[in-house]
């Protein structure tokens, strides 16, 4: 498949590297800028972008100006990063035609996930969209998941732990590993966050629910 273009916009420097690395580990291509001018620039020099990650606050023309400016042009899929969490901002965006909305501190690979959901949804990344177990099916690109035809109303923490147990099916995943790939890699909440939530999806998959099983001391199998 041909490599799929992405624009990655914020002026610092570690941040652009961080998205950078996880997006070309996912065979992305990665053009970077450090402001709002310098975006535009290789936007109208470059019309083979297929997404941008654009941060709010930078210096010269924020992230916002440039949204306004490529939306008269382009419906390119735009992510928005920002460090304030102001609904306001978060309203904002989507009146500007943001695809998606990530407040700062986030996980990259979240946000590396976000980025195929999106382009899925826009028929330019193709993947294995859904995935069937012992009864229980999710499909990506719709965030939803059913158990023997039956829908089920997921929490988005709840979809994303299912569908990491079933890409894990037969291993035992630790409580630490489960955070660092559900949750934010970097969070330091406590474990029994997973406890709660895998109670809630086992309640949800009914008789399904036993096929995520117990490991005594460390964690967390799903068995079909």
């Amino acid at each position: 498949m041909e490599q799929l273009k992405i624009l990655v916009v914020d002026d610092e420097a570690r941040m652009r590297k961080l998205v950078h690395d996880f997006l070309v580990k996912q065979n992305f291509q990665v053009i970077e800028a450090a402001d709002g001018e310098e975006a535009l620039n290789i936007f109208y020099e470059d019309r083979g972008i297929d997404l941008i990650i654009l941060d709010v606050m930078m210096p010269k023309m924020d992230g916002w100006q440039v949204c306004r400016e490529i939306r008269k042009e382009s419906k390119v899929p735009i992510i928005m990063l920002t460090a304030r969490g102001d609904e306001r901002d978060e309203l904002l965006g989507f009146e500007l035609g943001v695809d998606e909305y990530i407040s700062k501190p986030f996980s990259p690979k979240i946000l590396v996930a976000r980025v195929e959901a999106i382009l899925r949804r826009t028929n330019q990344y193709d993947d294995a969209d859904t995935l069937e177990l012992g009864g229980i099916k999710i499909d990506r690109s719709a965030h939803t998941a059913s158990v023997d035809g039956r829908d089920m109303e997921l929490s988005f923490k709840e979809f994303e732990l299912l569908t990491y147990f079933m890409e894990n099916k037969g291993i035992a995943l630790s409580r630490e590993k489960i955070l660092n790939n559900v949750w934010n890699y970097d969070y330091f909440g406590d474990a029994r966050t997973i406890d709660t939530h895998v109670k809630k999806l086992r309640s949800k998959l009914g008789e399904k629910g036993d096929l995520i099983k117990t490991v005594w001391g460390l964690g967390y199998k799903f068995e079909p």
